[in-house]
């Protein structure tokens, strides 16, 4: 089974009835850490603590097999002063459900021992038999599918303070201490949340402020609108919200959406971030204006003497070094028919 984020759902929906042959499911999440020397595995983690075993048969007279799922869609977080390191986890695919799936978990870093679990989301099962039409591996109640899909941020506020924050696929940004074993210190709703909606892949921050690309997006409703926000990081304060202008996808090709799935990049002053729609768009940082748009989603002459095309950005976020600001653009698998297949490098214009 795959993640909500990964998959173009259309493609999905046509696939044949073969899926109620697949045994759903074995796969549990883990975390491996490796000598970088050699290679050496020195130890694996499971965010499921039991293996998965044959709970019974579907309809179809497939075996099943749970727990399943609390998948690490993520790099994990190193936090070198307590010796841990923290990964986001998914839903968990198939029943029963478990403590480590929508959750926030700390591994020792030297031993790989789990040290703590903060779950957000319980009796979160779910897996992409939910939204086609043969519903055979599909829990009766199935959960909402609110992953974890961005790592949790380890921040060191400019109050001397450390905050884990951590944006989920809800529409939730958590603020958890990580000396208090992930101890709840704020939540704040951003927007929707979804399949593919809410946060999907990473915040940044500059220390004051977490900077949070909302997906906005859901399969049930896949015009919902995207957005970037600003979180005070001691309260949880939404300071500001910007939302894309729903006329971005106006005139465009078929697949287009306002969603910011692709994580913000902060800079002093400036929040840049790429959305679905084609845009990339720079912030500001202190009252969340629009102050540059570039459309992606055009064609250009590549610098190898090939033609190329822009489209959706998602994934990737924004990278800046040395003064120039990196970018892909035609990531299509969240927006099917914007496709393309650039990498666009900007500078500051000289005066």
């Amino acid at each position: 089974m795959t993640n909500a984020c990964m998959f173009p759902w259309h493609r999905w929906r046509k696939v044949p009835q073969a899926i109620r042959k697949y045994p759903c499911c074995t796969f549990r999440g883990s975390v491996v850490a490796l000598d970088l020397a050699t290679g050496k595995q020195l130890w694996k983690s499971y965010t499921i603590d039991q293996p998965p075993a044959k709970r019974g048969v579907t309809q179809a007279g497939t075996e099943q097999f749970g727990p399943s799922g609390a998948a690490v869609w993520s790099p994990p977080t190193i936090d070198e002063k307590r010796r841990l390191v923290y990964v986001g986890t998914g839903n968990n695919y198939t029943a029963p459900d478990t403590p480590g799936s929508d959750a926030i978990i700390a591994f020792d870093l030297k031993t790989g021992a789990r040290r703590w679990v903060r779950q957000v989301q319980s009796a979160d099962v779910w897996n992409v038999t939910c939204v086609v039409p043969d519903k055979s591996h599909c829990r009766d109640k199935e959960g909402p599918d609110f992953d974890f899909g961005s790592p949790p941020m380890l921040v060191h506020t400019r109050t001397g303070r450390d905050i884990l924050v951590a944006g989920q696929k809800s529409g939730i940004v958590y603020g958890l201490d990580p000396d208090k074993d992930g101890a709840l210190l704020w939540k704040t709703v951003v927007g929707p949340g979804g399949t593919v909606g809410g946060v999907e892949w990473g915040m940044a921050s500059d220390g004051a402020k977490a900077y949070v690309s909302l997906a906005g997006w859901e399969w049930k409703n896949p015009h919902a609108e995207g957005s970037v926000s600003a979180l005070d990081l001691a309260t949880g304060k939404l300071l500001w919200q910007t939302p894309n202008p729903a006329e971005a996808c106006k005139d465009r090709r078929s697949g287009c959406t306002t969603a910011i799935a692709a994580p913000a990049t902060a800079i002093p002053g400036v929040i840049f971030a790429g959305s679905v729609d084609g845009y990339l768009r720079a912030y500001d940082a202190r009252d969340g204006r629009v102050l540059w748009e570039y459309d992606t989603d055009s064609d250009f002459n590549g610098m190898n003497a090939l033609k190329g095309h822009g489209g959706s950005i998602n994934g990737a976020g924004t990278t800046v070094a040395n003064g120039l600001v990196y970018q892909t653009s035609g990531y299509d698998a969240f927006a099917l028919g914007m496709g393309g297949n650039v990498l666009l490098v900007f500078e500051p214009e000289k005066k």
